[in-house]
């Protein structure tokens, strides 16, 4: 019989209670949303520009990750962080992010499949070659590590292998997993933004003509709204950034108070300017120089906080470029030297714009120095290597040159900065000064916030001319460095999307995840000595606690001491 006192009915109540607790701790914590990311990079966390991105979904975005079957170590690393990636960008969604992941390689016949990778290809999604070993045999096998991102009928395709082709295969693929959340963000934020920025070429200073910007402004089309403009146009206010490329024609007066009355009210600046002018053309002389030139803009910048100087930077990192080195019989001998003018620029700062960024091109580039401008957040982005050095105008630009070794005494300086970004609140040039004749004064701003990147390089964004039919070639394409494509385009488009970019998502390439590899020394040393530690333990601890456990319950149930 079950009275009120007995042990019995407690336990049920106890019971009954633990399950009341329960399901009442559950109803109150579904009403609230909390994950806990308890790594010390904070790995599986999502910035808040991208949950806010994610949260504001109206219709259902789909994602075809190609990382599936047989893959090695790395590449499956790459796979599960994308897929948590992905399964975190469904929590934050509200199941607006639907993904699957699928192998390019499982189709029935090699015609299907070719047809299939050729269309990834298309897409943008380039294949990497990857050689293992398996039992003795060597293993060829194309990957194609990346997406495509889906919405409304529109396709985006996303490289998920990312990263510096200096680094290690390690570091690289650690690279691209720091960037994941970056690069589909990205995408989803191009296929489900309404509204583009407008992005204005300035023109009417001589600047580098359409052909030779044709790559770089089709890929600015893809994310913004295009257009040429000039400083004296009316509408020059409407356009949310101004890329200024290589101006070799002076600026008016009124065409400065134009640039610096749009840049103090929000403007976002890329100037992109040439201190002496170098031409390929005559390099093939003896006697031929680099002299400074003027456009009439040194006074604006050194009121900005910023001054390119009249050098140009010879770098041991530097690209090849043919040369002849001498005949035998009537044949030439080709031979590629470094062209110390034209940089491969590797070093870069600690910046959302240059994090994981693979090295850039620069040609006939000068050292950019700083000066004090109150109110003026100055980082430099992209500096020289640890065998460089700068030499003051006239610089002798000559071919025959490339036969004489530069010494390491020669190459006495290193990181030397070539690219600035300036943010903060400018003052004007036009403070204390006589405003120019026929401008509009009645909105004047004695200072105002704005961004300006300056690269101390005209040619930054200059692509290369195919010489056969015409047609520019892909921005970053050096003709004698075919092996390789220079970063230019990530950066400058990096670096637009850092200044236009309200929402924040750029902050998702400073996510950093460490590598952490084991000390291959150590493990040799003391393989065994921890090998017999996990072996040996476990034993002696069960031992240890049936020993315990038997002492214990003879000692209960004996009533007698133990001996």
């Amino acid at each position: 019989m079950v009275t009120l006192d007995s042990k019995r009915l407690g336990d049920v109540l106890n019971f009954l209670i633990g399950i009341t607790l329960i399901i009442l701790l559950n109803v109150l914590t579904s009403r609230a949303f909390y994950r806990f990311d308890l790594t010390e990079e904070k790995r599986f966390s999502i910035k808040p520009a991208t949950k806010e991105l994610l949260g504001s979904l109206d219709d259902v975005v789909y994602i075809e990750v190609f990382l599936e079957g047989e893959l090695n170590a790395g590449f499956k690393r790459l796979r599960n962080t994308t897929r948590e990636t992905l399964e975190e960008f469904r929590i934050y969604s509200g199941n607006k992010i639907q993904y699957t992941f699928n192998d390019p390689s499982a189709a029935l016949s090699e015609s299907a499949k070719n047809q299939f990778m050729q269309g990834l290809m298309s897409r943008g999604i380039q294949p990497t070659n990857v050689i293992d070993q398996n039992d003795g045999r060597r293993i060829e096998k194309l990957i194609f590590p990346g997406a495509i991102v889906s919405y409304g009928g529109v396709e985006e395709g996303v490289m998920l292998l990312k990263g510096n082709q200096a680094a290690t295969a390690e570091q690289k693929l650690n690279q691209s997993i720091e960037g994941i959340e970056y690069q589909l963000a990205s995408a989803i934020r191009k296929l489900t933004s309404l509204e583009r920025k407008k992005v204005g070429l300035l023109r009417g200073h001589n600047e580098m003509d359409s052909l030779e910007v044709e790559s770089f402004n089709l890929s600015l089309t893809e994310s913004y709204e295009i257009d040429e403009v000039k400083l004296n146009s009316p509408d020059l206010h409407s356009f949310d950034a101004l890329i200024i490329a290589n101006p070799t024609d002076k600026f008016s007066e009124s065409e400065k108070y134009n640039l610096d009355q749009y840049l103090l009210n929000d403007g976002k600046v890329v100037l992109l300017i040439d201190k002496l002018r170098a031409n390929m053309d005559s390099a093939s002389q003896e006697n031929n120089f680099a002299f400074p030139v003027d456009i009439n803009l040194d006074d604006q910048l050194f009121n900005y906080g910023i001054r390119i100087n009249n050098d140009l930077i010879q770098d041991n990192s530097a690209v090849l470029y043919p040369v002849n080195v001498g005949n035998i019989g009537d044949q030439p001998q080709i031979k590629g030297l470094k062209w110390w003018f034209y940089p491969v620029l590797n070093r870069f700062s600690d910046h959302p714009i240059t994090n994981n960024l693979d090295a850039v091109l620069g040609r006939f580039v000068s050292t950019i120095d700083t000066v004090k401008a109150a109110g003026i957040k100055k980082t430099p982005l992209i500096f020289t290597s640890d065998y460089s050095r700068s030499v003051s105008a006239p610089v002798k630009v000559s071919i025959p040159d490339l036969r004489k070794n530069l010494t390491p005494e020669m190459l006495n300086q290193r990181n030397l900065p070539v690219a600035y970004l300036l943010e903060g609140v400018f003052e004007s040039l036009f403070k204390n000064r006589f405003k120019p004749k026929s401008v509009d004064e009645s909105h004047f701003k004695e200072s105002g916030n704005g961004k300006i990147l300056v690269v101390s390089d005209g040619d930054f964004i200059r692509n290369e001319i195919n010489p056969r039919s015409g047609l520019p070639q892909s921005l970053g394409f050096y003709p004698f460095a075919q092996e390789s494509l220079f970063a230019n385009e990530d950066f400058m488009l990096n670096a637009l999307s850092y200044m236009l970019d309200d929402e924040g998502i750029i902050t998702a390439r400073n996510k950093e995840i460490k590598i952490r590899p084991l000390n291959k020394v150590k493990i040799a040393r003391e393989k065994l000595q921890w090998q017999i530690i996990n072996l040996v333990s476990p034993i002696v601890l069960v031992i240890l606690y049936g020993l315990v456990r038997f002492y214990l319950r003879k000692k209960k149930y004996t009533g007698y001491p133990v001996e």
